[in-house]
């Protein structure tokens, strides 16, 4: 497995970003990396590549800019465009409105396509499918990446025990199973052919703490109404400024948090809490 933390965080575009607030929080952040890590053993080498990352409102540019270090050359998108400007800014790189219905790309464009979690937060997913189709070269793929569904799992009923519900994720649905994402992306014209995971029970407790703490303590101490705009960590520097306090004082525990996560490895693969498959058109 490639860890991105194993490598120099010198930016190649000519900063040395290693202090900027989002390499901070990907840093401190034990789902986003091992995201980052499973969708880059999913989607193999990129040099040479068109590729392009898509997210939907929830992502700072962190694993855009560790993405770009490994190679390809990137375009970056967000279904949700609140974000943009800061994420422009930070990359050094145009960042792209892509509504679901129309993504500013010609047809046939990249060779690989990484999306993000994406199709949770989507009424009919299939309209931005055909978007994602139409963009994808016929001897490309797809990577997608989902919260895992499946109500059986005990991270998802302690989550919905709490009120951490889809709804303060920004979800119009939990996420989809495996089959359900392999049947969702058929159903849009593709063809799966792998399937992956992370996050498993621990980690996924660790997570629920501090999303927990952040729409319930901190955000809810701001009268920033969390529960409208579905942001379960702070997606801006403003926002980072507001809470730099209490991101020190998580900073300190977690190393132990870490320690505490590694306890997913005692888990099957069957339990893991987000899904991702591959997909050629």
């Amino acid at each position: 497995m490639i860890n991105s933390l194993d490598h120099d965080e010198h930016d190649a575009y000519g900063t040395e970003p290693a202090a900027a607030w989002q390499l901070k929080m990907f840093s401190k952040s034990l789902k986003k990396q091992l995201k980052f890590n499973a969708l880059l053993q999913m989607l193999g080498p990129v040099d040479h590549k068109k590729c392009l990352l898509i997210s939907c409102g929830d992502n700072n540019g962190a694993l855009n800019w560790h993405f770009r270090r490994f190679g390809g050359t990137w375009a970056w998108g967000d279904v949700e465009g609140d974000n943009i400007k800061e994420m422009a800014a930070f990359l050094g790189d145009p960042v792209h409105h892509t509504p679901e219905e129309a993504f500013p790309f010609e047809d046939d464009r990249f060779d690989r396509i990484v999306c993000i979690d994406v199709l949770e937060h989507l009424e009919d997913p299939d309209v931005f499918l055909g978007e994602l189709r139409r963009v994808l070269n016929p001897t490309g793929f797809t990577v997608v990446t989902v919260p895992n569904g499946d109500t059986k799992l005990a991270a998802n009923k302690i989550k919905n025990l709490v009120g951490m519900t889809p709804e303060k994720y920004g979800h119009i649905r939990a996420g989809y199973t495996v089959k359900e994402l392999e049947q969702t992306l058929s159903q849009g014209g593709f063809k799966p052919f792998a399937q992956g995971g992370y996050s498993r029970f621990f980690t996924e407790m660790m997570e629920l703490i501090i999303n927990f703490a952040y729409v319930f303590v901190l955000a809810g101490k701001n009268k920033r109404n969390v529960e409208q705009d579905g942001k379960i960590a702070p997606t801006s520097s403003e926002e980072i400024k507001t809470h730099d306090k209490a991101f020190k004082a998580y900073s300190l525990i977690y190393p132990f948090m870490k320690v505490f996560s590694q306890l997913d490895r005692l888990q099957s693969s069957k339990s893991n809490n987000a899904v991702i498959v591959s997909a050629r058109k």
